[in-house]
């Protein structure tokens, strides 16, 4: 799909990836970019940057299914219909297993399910409309040190994955972007709260190179261009994870001597 003349929609559109998608989306000709975050005068000023003719900034708290209604109201009020929805907006969820799930699953996964129930009758109805999850490497292999951000991840990836199956024929496009480490607010967040926090984070940072948002979302346009549904800014991802399919009991004793390292300080 070209984006060009298009209508998109970008959750958690105020920094990270959602705001280098948003502003991306916006060179390649973008017909209307509406930037929704939980802190709306954040995604007002990312809406300023591409021009208030053609960008709408809109606060919303995408766990809630009034809210991304709302979301889509005030999109299609302002632009019309809405060919990309990039359920992006993302949130760490928690450490280790206790507390955090309900915020966890609805930011993470409900969200991009209370979006596609509303917009995939419409887009079957007219034979075309594109998805886009913003998931993560997590959700294809693991979390070390959060399993609320793992499951939940997981759960995100399992969702986009059965768009593509039921709908695919129906003209509804899905892609799953799973990236590792990228240079965002949500990366550094576990060595605020250390512990097994900072392990998570010092996880992410001992796999691989950490990215530009920028490099991410040129990544996404050339995904978009090609209709490609997993989408990985780091290569190694897909190692990984045929390693993990391969021998998966290797691959979990593996995980498990990389987190004794990490806790160790190696």
């Amino acid at each position: 799909m070209e984006l060009a003349e298009k209508v998109v929609v970008v959750t958690g559109g105020a920094s990270g990836i959602g705001r280098a998608m948003a502003l991306r989306f916006a060179e390649e000709g973008a017909a209307g970019v509406v930037v929704a975050d939980l802190d709306g005068a954040a995604a007002e000023r990312v809406a300023d940057e591409i021009g208030t003719s053609r960008a709408l900034g809109v606060a919303c708290d995408v766990a809630s299914k009034a809210a991304n209604d709302a979301l889509i109201d005030a999109c299609e009020a302002r632009f019309g219909p809405i060919d990309l929805f990039c359920a992006n907006a993302g949130i760490g969820g928690g450490v280790g297993m206790e507390g955090g799930w309900e915020q966890a699953l609805g930011v993470n996964t409900m969200a991009h399910v209370h979006a596609a129930q509303r917009l995939v009758p419409g887009w079957v109805e007219r034979g075309s409309g594109y998805f886009l999850s913003t998931a993560s490497a997590a959700g294809l292999l693991t979390q070390i040190g959060s399993a609320q951000y793992a499951v939940s991840k997981h759960a995100a990836v399992a969702f986009s994955e059965w768009l593509s199956v039921t709908y695919g024929d129906a003209g509804v496009r899905v892609s799953c972007l799973c990236p590792m480490g990228v240079r965002t607010p949500l990366l550094d967040e576990g060595d605020s709260v250390g512990g097994v926090g900072k392990t998570a984070t010092d996880a992410v940072k001992a796999a691989g190179a950490v990215l530009e948002p920028e490099q991410v979302a040129d990544l996404v346009v050339e995904a978009v261009r090609a209709e490609q549904f997993l989408v990985l800014p780091h290569p190694e991802v897909l190692e990984f994870f045929r390693h993990k399919g391969t021998d998966y009991d290797r691959w979990l004793r593996g995980m498990r001597r990389l987190q004794a390292a990490l806790v160790a300080g190696a």
